[in-house]
């Protein structure tokens, strides 16, 4: 695992639609059985979570050094042992889990830092706090606009982006796991110590004028907010 200050040139957020009831049965085989096991092929799990307005969704981040590494430790870990074993119940879970959207970091400090302490440990509680990814498409460049308009705002209604992302352009080096193309995103993640300091923020940042009036009618459709919880072993928490 990359141990510098900001991880991950390239991050993929994996967004799974599954079967109903089946969220706890993936939740507790990824945390037991692929998430060490990805990393040893080269990759960094950042985080896996429950999506808090959907109960049959399930959404994770890993990351990579670069795009020909990623298609390396990929094709380790698909073509192993570890996910031969537990593939057919995973896959089982899941309806649908081709929703992935190919990221970088907008500079080279604004990925996902480093923890600060140890993954926990299975059969750790699982956190109160809650991160929250916002999607934004627009058609112009995005970076400028986000730094002069949108992270005052953000700072004004309580929160500091953890990381700032945008889309990675490169081909698909690992076809046999699609990800989304043609469109040009921008993905900011905050972190809030529990359910009441991010409705806070979101409260705020909907009753302000500049972000209804100069922010939104800037993009290309209505931002889109996950609310994740993280499970017990995710190491963004």
């Amino acid at each position: 695992m990359p141990t510098d200050a900001v991880r991950c040139p390239i991050v993929e957020l994996r967004q799974y639609t599954l079967h109903p009831g089946q969220r706890d049965v993936l939740i507790d085989l990824f945390d037991r059985e692929f998430v060490e096991t990805q990393e040893a092929t080269g990759m960094t799990i950042l985080g896996q979570f429950r999506d808090v307005d959907d109960p049959d969704r399930f959404v994770w981040l890993r990351g990579f050094d670069d795009m020909e590494s990623r298609a390396e430790a990929l094709g380790r870990f698909y073509g192993g042992p570890v996910w031969r074993e537990h593939r057919a119940r995973a896959n089982a879970t899941m309806i649908d889990s081709d929703d992935v959207l190919l990221l970088r970091p907008v500079l080279e400090d604004s990925g996902f830092p480093a923890p600060t302490v140890p993954r926990p440990p299975i059969g750790d509680p699982e956190p109160s706090s809650l991160v929250l990814a916002t999607i934004c498409h627009r058609e112009k460049p995005f970076d400028d606009f986000f730094d002069q308009r949108v992270r005052p705002l953000l700072a004004d209604a309580g929160a500091v982006p953890l990381a700032c992302l945008t889309t990675e352009y490169a081909a698909n080096t690992f076809p046999a796991l699609p990800v989304r193309t043609g469109e040009n995103v921008f993905v900011w993640f905050t972190r809030f110590a529990d359910e009441a300091q991010l409705g806070d923020h979101l409260r705020r940042l909907d009753g302000s004028p500049r972000w209804r009036d100069d922010v939104l009618p800037e993009l290309s459709a209505a931002p889109r907010q996950l609310r994740l919880a993280p499970t017990a072993r995710s190491s963004l928490r």
